[in-house]
């Protein structure tokens, strides 16, 4: 749960901004989205190898942006 301390001159949407913020930090769609389908942990170790073969291969030079 997410609470804002909003002081009583503030206004709205400032408090609104500061929740947006927060929502945004504490990756909670990013979650929801993730278990809306069940990813087998073998694909997602594949995944996590593929981007880091991927940052690698930047880092060398092997691959530009």
């Amino acid at each position: 749960m997410l609470i804002i301390d909003s002081k009583d001159c503030e206004n709205i949407d400032k408090a609104l901004r500061k929740y947006k913020k927060k929502f945004e930090k504490s990756k909670t769609l990013l979650q929801l989205r993730a278990r809306q389908a069940f990813i087998k942990p073998s694909i997602k170790r594949r995944g996590e190898v593929l981007k880091a073969v991927y940052k690698q291969n930047i880092a060398i030079g092997k691959i530009e942006i």
